[in-house]
């Protein structure tokens, strides 16, 4: 048996709001005597705790008696906060509603137990709450069988069944659409974009699903985002971003329909603006792409949701992250440069609490703003944040461009002495992720001819043969996720052409 002390009665004490804490007081009193109030002095000892120590509570409490108390006491927060939360969602209502059912139905109240089902029916088709319609449907079933099918004909009984088929496949849809979605997402996240045949062919396999042969298919609207978000994200991988595009402007239309449905769960809507935004931005839609961004700071509005450290931190991480993007594909880098401290603020606020691959973009995003700006000494910073996480390097797309990145910023700072070992350091990397694709061979081998010229005499045709290298692995599908890292192509141009990198960034964006 484990010795290790858990900590889960303090987690779960420290979330509660303050509402959420003078409710519990209020159920405790009510559902503990005064004799029996150790559950409570407990609950006041770890509120007050910064960090949980156990052996502080076992000499107050007892060591025998602490176990015990602990458990009656999560037992209790649960219950009090189930009390408090009875009406919180669409789903608490209908578990609330379906138990008074039951209720009713013991007492042989069938008449109120029916028109209570029939309410409830109401709402869970509104909402589209498959699982609920199946235990309504369930109770009327009862309610008819106490009855001898008195008054029923078979007609009545077959629409019963046609109720239940159909909620069933509803289900099963759903079901397998999610499915479908989180095998495809594993592959994603892990590896990013798909970068050669092999990776197309696996990620194929998922997509090649005889669910997906038409729109048409889903049966409800949560199974038919879940369809146009696999399509988005497949495009996405594969690089056909105008496909995305489309997929995730149905998903943005389909919910801003049906609110009501997805009301409860704004994170969706949050994510689709967030990856519409970014693709927006790649095809240089950047009018529709910052009127997106506007519904993105609009969404606790929209969706009437009271302000909380979690929307806070989604708005930050979401919204920041956005618009760094947007600038710097634009060429405004002082803009992105302003967003800086800001983002900054964030990252040591929320410290913790944000997911590795949000972390690795926001240092991506600002290392190329300040290297857009010629401050190549603070983007060399930012960029090692991302080679020195352990965490992030988990993220291989963001870690390998990180490593192409270094060696970038070390030509600029004309670290001669310096470009071997960021050299070294990249090629082993890439090596031992397999990462090794025609993208980064390419760059591998540019650098390898501009160290060789250690007169600098030839560097202009190293440049300009690194340029038309770069333009024909931009018309690659495989190879376009480079330039989302950073803009190599203008880099180069700017080498070739002696022009400011950041003029030539500006100068694209204008063009679509």
């Amino acid at each position: 048996m484990s010795n290790k002390v858990s900590d889960n009665l303090f987690r779960l004490i420290k979330s509660l709001t303050k509402a959420e804490k003078r409710s519990f007081t209020i159920y405790a009193s009510r559902h503990t005597s005064a004799e029996d109030n150790n559950g409570v002095k407990l609950f006041d000892a770890i509120d007050v705790q910064i960090d949980y120590d156990e052996s502080v509570l076992t000499k107050k409490f007892g060591e025998k008696q602490f176990s015990i108390v602990k458990a009656r006491l999560y037992d209790l927060i649960l219950r009090s906060l189930d009390a408090f939360h009875s009406a919180s969602s669409i789903d608490a209502e209908l578990k609330r509603d379906l138990h008074c059912a039951e209720i009713l139905y013991k007492k042989s109240l069938y008449d109120q137990c029916a028109k209570l089902l029939s309410s409830a029916k109401k709402l869970a088709q509104k909402y589209e709450k498959h699982s609920s319609l199946l235990e309504i449907y369930q109770w009327e079933k009862k309610l008819i069988e106490k009855d001898n099918y008195s008054g029923m004909t078979e007609e009545d009984v077959n629409l019963f069944l046609k109720e239940d088929e159909l909620i069933g496949e509803k289900v099963k849809s759903f079901n397998d659409y999610w499915n479908i979605k989180s095998r495809l997402f594993m592959i994603l996240n892990k590896r990013g974009k798909v970068r050669n045949e092999e990776e197309l062919a696996s990620i194929k396999k998922i997509i090649d699903n005889v669910l997906l042969n038409s729109e048409s298919k889903p049966l409800s609207t949560e199974a038919k985002y879940l369809y146009y978000h696999i399509y988005s994200a497949y495009y996405f991988g594969t690089g056909d971003y105008e496909n995305s595009y489309n997929n995730l402007k149905k998903n943005v239309d389909l919910i801003e329909s049906n609110i009501h449905i997805f009301e409860e769960e704004p994170n969706i809507y949050f994510s689709i603006l967030t990856n519409i935004i970014y693709i927006g931005s790649q095809l240089k839609h950047y009018d529709e792409s910052f009127a997106y961004l506007r519904k993105l700071r609009e969404v606790p509005q929209k969706f009437a949701i009271s302000k909380n450290e979690d929307l806070e931190i989604k708005l930050f991480s979401s919204a920041y992250s956005i618009e760094i993007t947007l600038y710097n594909n634009l060429g405004e880098f002082e803009k992105s440069l302003e967003l800086v401290p800001k983002i900054e603020e964030g990252l040591e606020k929320y410290e913790g609490k944000l997911n590795k691959v949000r972390k690795a973009y926001f240092c991506s995003n600002i290392a190329n703003a300040y290297f857009g700006s010629g401050k190549f000494s603070q983007a060399l910073k930012w960029n090692n944040r991302i080679l020195q996480n352990k965490e992030i390097e988990e993220v291989e797309d963001a870690h390998c461009f990180a490593e192409i990145l270094s060696v970038i910023i070390q030509i600029e700072l004309k670290n001669d002495d310096l470009i071997p070992y960021t050299m070294k350091s990249a090629h082993r990397y890439l090596k031992s992720k397999k990462r090794v694709y025609k993208f980064e061979t390419v760059f591998l081998n540019f650098v390898d001819e501009l160290m060789k010229d250690k007169e600098k005499s030839k560097h202009e045709k190293v440049y300009s043969e690194f340029l038309e290298e770069l333009k024909k692995l931009e018309e690659d599908n495989f190879e376009k996720t480079a330039f989302e890292y950073f803009d190599f192509i203008s880099w180069a141009e700017s080498k070739v052409n002696k022009i400011p990198f950041r003029e030539i960034v500006e100068e694209k964006a204008k063009v679509k």
